[in-house]
């Protein structure tokens, strides 16, 4: 069982902008491969440093293939160009059980650093674009369900009042902040 826990859809920690890492810890550093069997474990590809409750601006991720530059942590991530537009179902870690077909860049230019500092850019396409854009966001306390249109979003209010209702038992933010949910369905 995974030492960490995935924050879920109502907790105010996903909805907090991380600050731009000025260096690399020890805390970081320490914390890395917890995060990794977390995501492995939800089963997910990526998981961004605030959905385990850290805030801090890196993310890891694994698109399961043996390209070595599909998998890692950035920290810092920056896109610096997009292309295009493409439609893929998308799904969230903190948003189990849902998925939604959101149109986002296809093509991104990215830049951060990695784990020794070093600076790293690359240009990504389809789902390791769609990756970096969806963990990005989760550095600036922005959910997928932002992006969702008005049909969608009464969906995903409904999933997430029987998300709570089934963690009944266990602290819920919504309940001890019902401006939460208001704040957790913003549309753009």
């Amino acid at each position: 069982m995974p030492s960490l826990r995935i924050r879920l859809v109502g907790d105010p920690v996903l909805r907090h902008v991380t600050p731009e890492m000025t260096d690399i810890d020890a805390e970081v550093v320490a914390v890395i491969d917890d995060m990794f069997e977390a995501m492995y474990a939800a089963p997910g590809i990526g998981l961004a440093a605030p959905q385990v409750g850290i805030s801090k601006r890196f993310f890891v991720y694994d698109l399961g293939d043996e390209d070595e530059s599909r998998q890692g942590v950035l920290v810092n991530p920056r896109i610096t160009g997009s292309d295009g537009e493409w439609y893929f179902e998308e799904g969230c870690l903190s948003i189990p059980g849902q998925n939604f077909e959101i149109c986002r860049p296809k093509s991104i230019e990215v830049t951060g650093r990695d784990l020794d500092g070093n600076e790293v850019a690359f240009e990504a396409d389809e789902l390791m674009a769609r990756l970096v854009q969806h963990e990005l966001d989760h550095l600036d306390g922005v959910l997928m369900i932002d992006h969702l249109d008005e049909d969608q979003a009464k969906d995903a209010k409904r999933h997430v009042r029987e998300l709570q209702m089934s963690r009944a038992g266990t602290p819920d933010p919504l309940e001890r902040e019902p401006s939460l949910l208001r704040r957790t369905f913003r549309l753009r």
